[in-house]
């Protein structure tokens, strides 16, 4: 953190630099995008205007970031401190705020609800009504994902000491299984409410209700494991292993009832790419955790096998016997 703040000052960019390009161009290629929709429409609803006004604050914050790396007076405020954090939590906030408004089908913005056979407005059934506001806006929200992870990593100082690096494997998928989890439970949410599932026992709704339970573990989980890595000194690599078998194993029952013909993500949409993203992840951790253990294991009984024939060999040393007190004699 300091002699990142030491070569920001003296002006070297930030490692996040190019992130912090890619979401300000994100950012007006949505805020453009919700303009126009609220333009389009005769009396703008609250979505609209939210989400137009999230926007303007996300191109703000990112432009002021941006020019903080070629002022030098900003860039010692700025780039690399705890300000920088806090703009960056604040984005993330606003820009799950733009995602869950935009994707929301009921509000019509990206996306809408499309009829099915029998007439009635399906809210799992959704199709495009404007790509580069629905695509770009997720767009966003990962890369603001990946600024968090980016600056923890810096102030946490995480890979920066060999003797933490064990912290610092698999963080990159532990935030994306966050952040899928998020979408999958507030998605789920969504539609658990709208067909009105807590009056009713279908089984669509009890598999909605599944769904809730398996983004609200994989939120906790996540977000707890995260934790872990960046503020403990030794990895919890145990806790990590059995967490990550639980989500993976969670997750490939997630994807299978939710993703069904008579789940809530049967249709593409969010919840559908997100529990496939759920479960990708989930099987990542757990193949590469027991990957280290397979690794750790194999390496321990070398280095047994190691100390075994050094002890061998010591009590193999023949004692040459001398003459000395013969010879005196």
């Amino acid at each position: 953190m300091t002699n990142h703040s030491t070569n920001a000052s003296s002006g070297g960019l930030s490692p996040r630099f190019t992130t912090w390009v890619a979401f300000f161009i994100f950012s007006i290629i949505v805020l453009g995008s919700s303009i126009e929709i609220k333009k389009s429409q005769s009396d703008p609803t609250p979505a609209a205007k939210w989400s137009v006004t999230c926007s303007i604050l996300t191109v703000c914050m990112s432009t002021l970031v941006l020019a903080s790396h070629f002022v030098a007076m900003l860039s010692s405020v700025l780039v690399g401190t705890k300000v920088e954090g806090v703009v960056i939590g604040i984005l993330v906030v606003l820009w799950a705020s733009i995602v869950s408004i935009v994707t929301d089908t009921n509000n019509h913005l990206a996306v809408i609800s499309i009829d099915t056979t029998n007439g009635q407005t399906d809210p799992t059934a959704a199709v495009s009504l404007n790509g580069n506001l629905y695509y770009f806006s997720w767009a966003g929200f990962v890369t603001s994902i990946l600024l968090i992870v980016s600056y923890l990593r810096e102030a946490f100082g995480v890979d920066v000491v060999g003797s933490v690096r064990n912290r610092a494997a698999r963080l990159e998928v532990w935030a994306g299984l966050l952040a899928s989890a998020m979408v999958v439970m507030g998605s789920s949410v969504r539609v658990y409410k709208d067909q009105l599932c807590g009056s009713d026992e279908t089984l669509f709704c009890e598999r909605t209700t599944f769904a809730v339970a398996v983004g609200s573990l994989g939120v906790i989980l996540s977000l707890g494991t995260v934790g872990m890595k960046l503020l403990t000194t030794t990895a919890p690599f145990a806790i990590e292993f059995g967490i990550s078998t639980f989500l993976c194993i969670l997750n490939t029952f997630g994807v299978s009832y939710i993703t069904s013909p008579t789940g809530p993500g049967s249709n593409i949409g969010n919840l559908y790419y997100f529990s496939w993203i759920s479960f990708m992840c989930g099987a990542m951790l757990m193949a590469d955790c027991f990957n280290q253990y397979s690794e750790g294991s194999a390496l321990r009984a070398v280095q047994e096998s190691e100390r075994n024939d050094d002890l061998n060999l010591k009590g193999d040393i023949p004692i040459e016997e001398t003459d000395t007190y013969d010879e005196e004699a």
